[in-house]
């Protein structure tokens, strides 16, 4: 309660006002007038009635104490069974704080941020976060419920910004030990065919049992290797780069029993395969007029070494011309397809026929070539109809067509068939979806009975134009006509004879970007794409499995003809793996070496240093066996200045909120009127005596 003053009168006419009050009293005292005493506080009355003092009272109410509760939900806790501890000890501990009317729990779920490829786990900054609105001094503490397993812990000598003790309740068992795998260093990029070194690590976390570990090692979904290794000892790894495009390397680490986790036994590092230089062999029966167009096509590539030859004159024709002016070197066959065959990545017969230049044993060779993973493509024309075509050589065991020995003379324009439609090599080409197709006529075709493997474009009346097939480890394609020329001279406005050619070449190279059956997984942020490629018609759903072990069917949809895809927006992070059919492919989502994936066991070692500097606890919310304990809770007035190794102190606030004040005036109304009066009254009653 509080007396202050709200004059009726200025200040300067009250002091005058009691100035001529004191100066009346004391001369009626200094005359020993009677009833002067009365008279001194009838004025006395009066200047306080004038001054008009007042009585104040505030009333208080007092706030709640703040406590933060910062609750982990970052991936490591889905781990040993945390998930379930962290829901029984968040349930009691509502409960507990329930029965303290005075305190107010600030609840704050902390879980990865689903906008960085960098997954950690941010309690502090969540804290922080929730108490931004409160004063310091309403804050009465924090509370952790955590494995431990935080990643913005702040130095112990900052500040929180207020003064409160700091406790954690740590999920997990004290004796939890995992083992894992990471890539210390690989290059990014590798030359097809070239070794390349990938150096892994294997860590173990907390009590494991040591010793070496197996690791097993696949490259692009095949098995390559087994490797043993030590604990904490970088191994190198030399493979050689098989193909062009992404070549998935995956580090397996055998599980420990009773080891945390499983997700992060496996390792995957993505190398770029790269053709240095691709080789080419070009091989014309004939100057023709689609001969320059292989030519042009192969020689704008920088990244193509081509060997180009062409036969000039079959050996039976002898005319005496001397030979040094039939061409500028010796055909060397011996060299070619004895010696070198295998360091081409591609052969090209263009219209060649049989007439003895390459002996009958050259051609099993080739055949051989093909089987043990290389590529040959056939540009036929009506030398292959003949009696000295290739198909009647050893060859003829790699050659998806057989010819019937007839030409189909007849233009046409070259379409696309259903399973082209579907086919990478031919899906998409600019202008195949018209009627008749935007691009120029063709006029003749070599006729072959029903081919093997996919007949990818037709001539007239449904005759196979372009087939592709795969034989052993190799591949094989046939161009049944050598009127492509046409669609590069802008014949009838052209066609788009680059992209086939080029595509075609890949494809035979095993571009995997190419392949008719596929499945491919990319990550673009926390979102996972899901491509399948087919020829065969809807492949069903895909199974998509977590890092943690959980499964999910996928339904893809048919984005483009052969084409299927899937969108899918992931909360976890890690090594993810995709199934469909006999198909899968591994993709990481996140940073490999993001400091989620970096540990796992759960620890008090993070917060024990902010516990013992603001007297909070840290506290396993149960042993190796027994059931989830929470310590009691003790509000403490005041600053907290003793660490209490049972109980989770809370300081309680003093804070409080002004609700209203009341007032009193002293001589306003019937209180002040009665005061004059009674004085007065005595006045004049000692007057009248």
């Amino acid at each position: 309660m509080t007396l202050d003053f709200q004059p009726l009168l200025p200040w300067s006419a009250i002091a005058a006002l009691a100035l001529v009050a004191i100066l009346l009293s004391a001369l009626g005292f200094w005359r020993g007038v009677r009833g002067v005493a009365f008279r001194t506080a009838a004025l006395v009355a009066l200047c306080l009635a004038v001054a008009n003092p007042v009585f104040f009272q505030e009333e208080r109410e007092p706030l709640s104490t703040i406590v933060g509760v910062v609750v982990d939900r970052s991936q490591s806790q889905d781990n040993a069974g945390r998930r379930a501890m962290t829901d029984a000890a968040l349930a009691t501990l509502k409960q507990r704080l329930a029965k303290f009317p005075q305190i107010e729990a600030r609840i704050v779920e902390a879980a990865d941020d689903e906008n960085t490829e960098t997954p950690s786990t941010k309690l502090f900054t969540a804290l922080q976060t929730a108490l931004a609105d409160v004063p310091p001094a309403r804050v009465g503490g924090a509370i952790f419920i955590t494995d431990g397993q935080i990643h913005d812990v702040p130095d112990v000598n900052q500040t929180l910004g207020f003064d409160a003790p700091i406790h954690g309740l740590i999920t997990g068992k004290p004796d939890e030990f995992d083992r894992r795998i990471e890539i210390v260093s690989g290059p990014r990029f590798g030359i097809v065919g070239e070794e390349q070194k990938v150096t892994f690590r294997i860590a173990d976390d907390g009590k494991a049992p040591g010793g070496t570990a197996e690791v097993t090692v696949s490259l692009n979904g095949n098995r390559i290797a087994t490797e043993m290794a030590e604990p904490g000892t970088d191994v190198p790894f030399a493979f050689t780069v098989p193909r062009g495009g992404n070549n998935i390397l995956e580090f397996a680490v055998a599980p420990v029993a009773g080891e945390v986790t499983e997700a992060n036994n496996r390792a995957v590092h993505v190398i770029d395969g790269i053709r240095e230089n691709l080789r080419v062999l070009l091989v014309s029966g004939e100057p023709h007029a689609g001969e320059r167009a292989w030519r042009n096509l192969l020689k704008s590539d920088a990244a193509v070494d081509l060997v180009h030859f062409t036969i000039l004159r079959p050996p039976e024709k002898q005319d005496g011309t001397p030979i040094n002016e039939l061409s500028l070197i010796a055909f060397p066959t011996r060299e070619l397809f004895v010696e070198k065959i295998k360091e081409f990545d591609l052969i090209i017969f263009d219209r060649y026929q049989h007439r003895g230049v390459l002996p009958i044993l050259y051609y099993d060779n080739i055949a051989q070539y093909v089987e043990n993973g290389g590529a040959l493509l056939i540009a036929a024309g009506p030398e292959h109809a003949g009696d000295d075509s290739i198909a009647t050589t050893p060859l003829s065991a790699v050659l998806p067509a057989s010819p019937t020995g007839f030409m189909n003379e007849k233009a046409f324009y070259p379409r696309l068939s259903d399973e082209g439609k579907k086919h990478p090599v031919t899906r998409g080409l600019a202008g195949a979806d018209s009627e008749p197709p935007h691009w120029g006529r063709w006029f003749r075709t070599v006729d072959v009975d029903k081919p093997l493997g996919q007949t990818v474009m037709q001539a007239a009346d449904g005759k196979p134009l372009l087939v592709l097939n795969r034989v052993g480890k190799g591949r094989v394609a046939m161009l049944l006509s050598d009127q492509g020329w046409l669609w590069s001279r802008g014949f009838e406005g052209g066609g788009p004879s680059v992209s086939l050619y080029r595509r075609t070449a890949h494809w035979l190279m095993q571009e995997p970007a190419l392949e008719e059956e596929a499945l491919t997984a990319h990550a673009s942020g926390r979102t996972l794409e899901i491509a399948r490629q087919t020829i065969a018609g809807d492949p069903g759903e895909a199974t998509l499995t977590y890092p943690s072990g959980k499964t999910e069917r996928i339904a893809l949809k048919e984005g483009e003809p052969g084409l299927y895809k899937a969108s899918v927006r992931t909360a976890e992070t890690g090594l993810f793996e995709v199934t469909n059919g006999e198909l899968n492919t591994l993709v990481h989502v996140g940073s490999v070496d993001a400091p989620e994936f970096k540990a796992t066991i759960s620890t008090t070692e993070t917060l024990t240093p902010w516990a013992e500097k603001t007297k909070g606890l840290v506290q396993r919310l149960a042993d190796a066996n027994g059931p989830v304990d929470l310590p009691p809770i003790l509000p403490v007035r005041g600053a907290v200045r003793v660490a209490d190794d049972q109980r989770m102190s809370l300081r309680m606030t003093d804070e409080t909120v002004l609700k209203g004040i009341n007032s009193l005036s002293l001589f306003a109304g019937f209180l002040g009127l009665a005061a004059l009066l009674f004085v007065l009254s005595a006045t004049w009653h000692r007057e009248g005596r």
